[in-house]
């Protein structure tokens, strides 16, 4: 890998982490003084799990879009601007129904760049199958939450 492309992977990595590191200004805070009082399901995992879940989530991300940068530089961009979003709406806002509004944009912006990746890239395809898959678990605890304390 030469420099030019080794530096078009990083910054691919960090863009994509910085949806995160932006989302963790709205998360923070509310974990503490907001989300430990929700009814939550059975099957929400101990807090101390979603931080590194995204960081691996995000770099898997940044590495996808990287092999097939620019064809879906668009639509990429698009799930990553609705991904930013859901942490200041459910969190910041303190909103579960417009997290799961926000959330399931999400789910099918993902599904429609697995599909795109799919047929361009494999590998691309299948560093975007946890993302999908911890989304689609997301949206079920999204909507659960909802749920409970509706």
């Amino acid at each position: 890998m030469n420099f030019k492309n080794l530096l078009k992977l990083i910054i691919s990595i960090l863009i994509c982490e910085s949806a995160g590191v932006l989302g963790s200004f709205f998360t923070t805070p509310a974990i503490k003084t907001w989300y430990v009082f929700l009814d939550k399901p059975s099957f929400s995992p101990p807090n101390w799990v979603f931080g590194p879940a995204w960081v691996l989530l995000y770099a898997l991300m940044g590495v996808a879009i990287y092999l097939v940068w620019p064809k879906l530089s668009k639509l990429f961009a698009a799930q990553l601007i609705v991904n930013a979003l859901w942490p200041v709406l459910f969190f910041g806002l303190k909103n579960p129904v417009l997290g799961l509004v926000d959330i399931v944009i999400l789910w099918v912006l993902i599904l429609m760049l697995l599909f795109r990746f799919y047929r361009l890239n494999k590998a691309s395809f299948w560093l975007f199958v946890p993302y999908f898959l911890w989304v689609s678990f997301a949206s079920v605890l999204n909507l659960s939450i909802w749920l409970l304390n509706g």
